[in-house]
Order: C-alpha cells, then sequence, then structure tokens
C-alpha cells in the first residue's frame, strides 16, 4: 500500500528531491506529491481560461487553478510536509499547514531557527516540527540534531538508523 506525502512549501531548494532520495533509498513505497514549483507555470496555471484584463486578475485566475491542484493533493495525502524558507514570506505554506489543521490531516513542519517564534502556532498544531536543523535544509534528515514532535522530543542517541528519513515517515505510519 503506498503512502502518499504532499510537499508543500518553498520553491528556492532542492529540499522536496533529497526527502524523495530517502525514500527511494530505503525501498519504501512512497508517491510524493507538489504544488506547481516554476514560477511561470504556476503564473500561467489559469491562462487557458482566457486572457484577464490586467495581471491582477491573471494572479486571481490562476490561484483559483492552483488551489484546487493544492487542495486537493492535500486532501488525497495520508501526510504534508511543509518547508518555510527564509528568503520569503511564505504564505502559501502558512495556508496548506492551517488547511491541514482544519482537516485533521498530519503533517511536519520544517524551517530554520530565526523563524521558530512566527511558526509557534503553526508548529504546535503539526504532529512534528524540525528546526534543528542549519537553515531547516535537512529535512528530517539523519544528522546528529533531533526532530522534536508535539508529544515530545526525539531521543538524542537514537538507535542505530532510527533517525534516518524515511524511519521518521515509518513512526508515523505504522504499516510501512
Amino acid at each position: 500500500m503506498s503512502f502518499y506525502v504532499y510537499l508543500s512549501g518553498e520553491i528556492h531548494t532542492d529540499w522536496r528531491e533529497e526527502i524523495q532520495r530517502g525514500a527511494e533509498a530505503a525501498g519504501l513505497d512512497v508517491v510524493f506529491t507538489a504544488p506547481v514549483t516554476d514560477h511561470d507555470a504556476s503564473d500561467a496555471a489559469g491562462d487557458h481560461l482566457g486572457k484577464p484584463e490586467n495581471g491582477f486578475w491573471r494572479d486571481h485566475q490562476s490561484s483559483k487553478v492552483n488551489a484546487i491542484r493544492t487542495r486537493t493533493l492535500i486532501e488525497q495525502a495520508d501526510l504534508v510536509v511543509v518547508r518555510f524558507g527564509d528568503k520569503y514570506k511564505q504564505w502559501n505554506a502558512a495556508f496548506d499547514a492551517g488547511y491541514c489543521a482544519a482537516l485533521a490531516k498530519p503533517y511536519i513542519t520544517l524551517h530554520s531557527e530565526e523563524i521558530v517564534h512566527p511558526l509557534k502556532e503553526v508548529d504546535a498544531q503539526a504532529q512534528a516540527s524540525d528546526s534543528a536543523h542549519c537553515e531547516g535544509r535537512r529535512c528530517l534528515g539523519s544528522g546528529p540534531e533531533p526532530c522534536s514532535f508535539s508529544t515530545g522530543s526525539w531521543p538524542q542517541s537514537p538507535p542505530q538508523g532510527e533517525a534516518s528519513p524515511v524511519n521518521r515517515l515509518r513512526i508515523l505510519r505504522s504499516d510501512l
């Protein structure tokens, strides 16, 4: 049985590929989905519906089309990983996390230490939050820093292999 994971959030680093490589290397049956990560393609998502009179309406039209995709993929996911980057405001990521909370959909937040305070309410609703790694880039990584779960903390010295990205997903879903 496949495990569906929606990878939400910042699009300027390779964090999605990092998680996908870890799952593939471990041989997990995980299907990853994501928003449109190409700016131009995202901005043009609604262009097939007709040419709007100005840029505001083009953005409005495309955001509606993108929202259909986002809502559908979040609702179909078993787990959502929301990555907050530091370079740009992450309004879409915050909205996706809020949508997950409203649906009671399990989600994990990834972000740097610098934005722990502004994301405290978002993190409080998450099933896990990983802000310990430098700039949040070692997403669910196997580095020495713990991943703090809302029900406690990841052990400082986990048993061999338990802290790998894939095994952290296994903890959230026992049939993996």
